[in-house]
């Protein structure tokens, strides 16, 4: 439990394998493994190294359409799309907002046929620099975040994570 979000970590891998979604019509969303849970917010937590939240969670689909339609259909709302303008192959991105958290849905072409599938975290810190104090060379050079005042940090593969994991100012 991180904030108000409760994740399931575990599996083959090790990766994000499920979360629960409050106020939602359906659990069936593209593949992503899915509780309903029911309205109200557990208590929130802070962690020891200041990460009061998550910011965002990402999704990574080969189809962004259908994803979008299963999202849709659970009653989760689409606030934006976004086509990527950067070199590189193209990128499709989705925003849908859950209560405190942004889930970016991420269509990577050319993709394998399958499931959507959960990628990546991006934690809320109190104190970004303290952060890099205590993860040291585990954290890449912070940089301004996209969101305008905000700056983020990849925490490295060296740190023995099983996803990838952002730390952004709160």
């Amino acid at each position: 439990m991180i904030g108000s979000v409760r994740l399931t970590l575990g599996g083959g891998d090790g990766g994000l394998t499920g979360w629960s979604l409050r106020g939602a019509r359906s659990a069936d969303l593209d593949g992503l493994e899915t509780e309903l849970s029911a309205a109200g917010s557990p208590e929130a937590s802070e962690q020891r190294n200041g990460a009061i939240r998550v910011d965002h969670l990402v999704v990574f689909t080969p189809e962004l359409k259908r994803t979008i339609a299963a999202l849709e259909g659970a009653g989760v709302e689409l606030r934006r799309l976004r086509e990527a303008d950067e070199p590189g192959p193209p990128v499709r991105q989705a925003f849908f907002r859950l209560g405190e958290v942004i889930l970016e849905v991420v269509e990577k072409a050319p993709a394998e046929p399958g499931s959507a599938i959960f990628w990546g975290l991006t934690f809320a810190v109190r104190d970004l620099d303290r952060c890099a104090e205590l993860l040291g060379d585990r954290l890449g050079e912070i940089r301004d975040a996209v969101q305008p005042g905000r700056r983020i940090a990849t925490v490295r593969r060296s740190a023995g994570l099983c996803l990838p994991v952002a730390l952004i100012s709160e």
